[in-house]
């Protein structure tokens, strides 16, 4: 077997492979010998076919069979011999398969890119410093409550808030469309469920009373037929309800897992959770900064394999999300939606695997355990969920990445400038929510100029 390599781009290579035509002959031969033993073809008796026969027969379907695994298994040896670092399948051409000559094909294939990591050094990252306050914990408080509120009629006019139950028909002029009407629907006042300018004029509307109401539809409403149109509701107003929030005692704090209905003990828990929230919050925004700059130092050209792989992911994903259902077609979801995207991923992830391989990183099973118990700590009964863990080796496998991704992390911080900013806790959420919106649109804009 004769191998040669041409490097095309960084990442691609094209691998022609040579097989001396003597040992397809050869392996094609002993096929159609063994198959002439037992094929049948009438006029002539079982393993009497003439060796002519069998081949003029079967000759083309054998040599087929024989040259696709042949292929096969030169590709896999020149590849490991070459020590080629393959991503994704390769695309094989054949270029000579005649009986007497020798078989010639190239195998196209990308490659995994040779990284030569830069340091971030000169990157500033931005680390928010957060202390929950009881006024934090109340207002959470205040949030569960409303989460958990109930609705009571009342005999006023509806106000910001109030839920009213209403029937409506919209028309465009004097004719009512298509979609545009309900009867019995329950509206809370403020949700911005409704078109613009329709909850607004609510307020002050009493159990009984009709209203016409005059809105303009967005212009890039759903419904074509009525972006940017004038319409007209007319509206029956049956009831007003005000919410009215449950007490904070035994009983409503038995709801969220505190059995013995403590109310101090509640506090402390609520107060431990916002707390785990503010620290996820801050590592991913931590996080995140130093890998954006880890991937600005480090402009690699990733494998377009790798890149597809990633965007089918993020579109299986998507459906989830929207519930398109297990039997939707990812496939009819456009690859632009997801490309950019799915490129950063892969550029952030093999430089963060490089991260750890340079640096030899490993997890023990004690950290593992430590990471596990620390994920844990969300549900109701955490002990279950690190048996659970520490007993599936693919779930174990699972966390162990993600700390060795926290180790890596950590080296790069080394690395850049640390900026410590004091917020408070709902800056902070709202910090780590604007740092996932910038790199959304850095993408967005990325993909424009392309």
């Amino acid at each position: 077997m004769q191998v040669s390599v041409d490097t095309t781009s960084q990442i691609e290579r094209r691998v022609k492979v040579q097989v001396p035509a003597a040992e397809i002959d050869e392996a094609v031969d002993t096929r159609l010998k063994d198959a002439a033993k037992s094929v049948r073809i009438n006029g002539f008796r079982q393993g009497r076919v003439p060796m002519t026969v069998v081949r003029q027969r079967y000759g083309a379907e054998v040599r087929n069979e024989v040259v696709g695994e042949v292929m096969r298994e030169r590709y896999v040896r020149a590849i490991t011999d070459e020590s080629l670092n393959p991503a994704g399948n390769p695309q094989i051409e054949t270029e000579v398969n005649e009986a007497g000559k020798d078989l010639e094909f190239t195998a196209i294939l990308e490659i995994y890119p040779e990284i030569d990591l830069s340091s971030i050094e000169g990157s500033e990252v931005e680390r928010p410093v957060v202390e929950v306050s009881d006024a934090d914990v109340t207002e959470m408080i205040e949030t569960l409550r409303k989460q958990n509120a109930g609705w009571a009629e009342v005999e006023r006019a509806a106000e910001d808030g109030d839920q009213v139950i209403i029937d409506f028909q919209g028309y465009l002029g004097d004719e009512p469309f298509e979609g545009g009407s309900a009867e019995g629907h329950e509206l809370t006042i403020g949700s911005g469920s409704f078109i613009p300018g329709f909850e607004e004029q609510l307020i002050g509307a009493s159990a009984g009373e009709d209203k016409e109401l005059k809105v303009t539809f967005p212009e890039d409403y759903q419904a074509e037929q009525l972006a940017g149109q004038e319409a007209t509701f007319k509206v029956k107003v049956h009831t007003v309800k005000a919410q009215e929030l449950p007490e904070v005692d035994a009983e409503f704090v038995k709801q969220f897992g505190v059995e013995d209905g403590d109310l101090e003990r509640f506090h402390e828990e609520i107060a431990n959770n916002m707390k785990r929230e503010a620290t996820q919050a801050i590592d991913n925004r931590v996080k995140q900064q130093v890998l954006e700059a880890l991937k600005k130092a480090n402009d690699i050209e990733v494998p377009q394999s790798l890149i597809q792989q990633e965007t089918d992911g993020l579109k299986r994903q998507a459906a989830q999300q929207f519930g398109l259902g297990e039997d939707f077609d990812v496939s009819q979801l456009p690859d632009e939606l997801f490309a950019e995207q799915a490129k950063s991923r892969v550029q952030i992830g093999l430089l963060l695997a490089e991260v750890i391989k340079v640096n030899e990183l490993d997890a023990s099973d004690d950290e593992i355990k430590a990471k596990v118990e620390e994920l844990a700590q969300q549900y109701q009964e955490p002990e279950q969920v690190v048996e659970y863990y520490m007993g599936n080796d693919e779930m174990k496998n699972q966390v162990k990445s993600a700390v060795l991704e926290e180790k890596g992390v950590d080296i790069l911080l080394e690395q850049a400038t640390v900026n410590d900013v004091e917020m408070s806790y709902q800056e902070a959420l709202a910090a780590a929510q604007q740092q996932g919106g910038e790199e959304e649109a850095e993408e967005e804009a990325e993909q424009s100029q392309a």
